[in-house]
């Protein structure tokens, strides 16, 4: 089915995005947008508006009944999630179905399949993929057995959890009973689902993605990820593709997540995410992201290829328009995440007015944003403001042309991680690439005080 006109239920960078492969590709944009976000940039870029809800989340993005009401109301033949709020909801994706509208996005069993965290290890471990060692702790008494196999220290995460929610970090047995009450419990109340699983913790591994798009009977993989620079589990810069992996490394990762994809009769834009285990020179399986990534622009810029004009293909029904061997990626790129926050106050989230927009511009520089002067970032959301990508030819011009770009950028009005990146682009070890995802805490140890000033 051809998709002509689209409602894009979400907000902020991704629906401006999202509008922008529309408009290139003749598809009607319509926004859903609450009342917080109908002044907003991406309200001003679609070709259409429709009232989604209240201001709060609950009442409006993450409402299905809210989207499936909104796409009837102005006859979108598609919606699009974006990520976070519902992409990965089974139940709008059945909505939409039993709507007759197409959701942009993996089937609804796919979606269970991999949102559920235990079976989607069942499903990685069936197709042959390495799995971090660990297993479902239904009571104390389970979760210490499976202690006493995995070794301390260990991760409790939520089944119904992901993107780095819903994990907690056990260093002792004294530990596990405390740990796994409240983790059962946050996981009750933020996903709908109190179990939990164990796995083994690594303490020098490092988070690498890759990017696979399937149509149900084929995958492909379009190239690797690093985003092993994290702060409390969430993304701060990403980069592609991951430096300082072997060859067979990046191989073998890129065959196991297609495998996956195929195993799973995969159709739409998917991530598997990795753990490359540093000295072991292995890597193991955590998870899927069944959805558009936060940090796909740095495979765009390395590929070429627009993921979401692709997404919408194989969700039209259409069969991947390229095969393995035409993947090919050219140079470096890096991604960083300017958020609406004070890092010298623990990442204190800053609402307010934006006085002032300045973005760098130039040969391999992308911007990513929903803000303007005179934009406001309200209290309700993520404080995502922008995402600076920048291609270079290999690593180190990817890396100057960032630090060059990010001395232009200015967001004046609120608070914003900008000078974060700028420590971060000139510390020596994260300069020499493949840092683990426990180095911004060291990190932050080391420079934060010196670049802000703090006493």
């Amino acid at each position: 089915m051809r998709i002509r006109r689209l409602l894009i239920a979400n907000r902020g960078e991704i629906a401006a995005r999202v509008i922008r492969t529309c408009a290139r590709l003749g598809i009607e944009s319509v926004l859903a947008a609450s009342d917080a976000d109908l002044d907003a940039l991406p309200a001003r870029l679609a070709d259409r508006v429709v009232r989604l809800g209240p201001a709060p989340a609950a009442e409006s993005y993450l409402d299905p009944a809210a989207v499936v009401r909104a796409a009837k109301a102005v006859e979108a033949g598609a919606v699009h999630p974006g990520y976070g709020f519902l992409s990965e909801n089974p139940s709008l994706a059945r909505a939409c179905r039993d709507s007759g509208i197409v959701f942009v996005g993996p089937a609804p069993e796919t979606l269970e399949a991999v949102g559920d965290k235990l079976r989607a290890r069942s499903h990685a471990l069936a197709a042959g993929l390495p799995v971090v060692p660990g297993g479902e702790a239904a009571d104390l008494a389970g979760a210490q057995a499976v202690a006493a196999e995995v070794g301390y220290p260990l991760l409790v995460k939520a089944v119904g959890g992901g993107g780095g929610r819903g994990m907690k970090l056990v260093r002792s047995p004294d530990e596990l009973p405390q740990t796994l009450d409240i983790a059962v419990s946050e996981a009750a109340a933020a996903f709908g689902d109190p179990r939990v699983y164990l796995e083994r913790f690594v303490a020098s591994g490092r988070h690498v993605e890759v990017q696979v798009l399937g149509d149900g009977a084929r995958a492909v993989a379009l190239g690797d990820r690093d985003c092993s620079v994290q702060r409390r589990y969430q993304k701060l810069f990403e980069e592609a593709p991951a430096p300082l992996l072997s060859e067979r490394i990046r191989a073998e990762m890129a065959a196991a997540a297609t495998t996956l994809a195929t195993h799973l009769g995969y159709r739409g834009l998917g991530t598997v995410e990795l753990l490359y285990d540093r000295e072991r020179d292995t890597f193991h399986f955590l998870e899927m992201n069944a959805r558009i990534q936060v940090e796909h622009p740095v495979t765009e810029m390395v590929t070429g290829i627009d993921l979401v004009a692709e997404q919408l293909a194989v969700a039209e029904g259409l069969a991947l328009r390229m095969r393995q061997e035409d993947v090919a990626l050219t140079g470096h790129a890096v991604e960083c995440r300017i958020n609406a926050e004070e890092w010298a106050h623990d990442f204190r989230p800053s609402p307010g007015r934006i006085e002032r927009v300045v973005l760098p511009a130039g040969d391999g520089i992308r911007v990513d944003t929903h803000v303007q002067s005179g934009s406001v970032v309200p209290p309700y959301y993520d404080s995502l403001l922008a995402k600076l990508i920048v291609h270079g030819v290999d690593r180190a011009d990817a890396l100057a042309r960032a630090r060059a770009a990010l001395d232009l950028l200015r967001i004046d009005g609120v608070p914003t991680t900008v000078p974060m990146h700028q420590a971060l682009l000139a510390d020596p070890e994260f300069a020499a690439g493949g840092v683990d995802t426990a180095f911004f805490e060291r990190f932050l140890a080391i420079r934060r005080p010196d670049v802000v000033g703090v006493p």
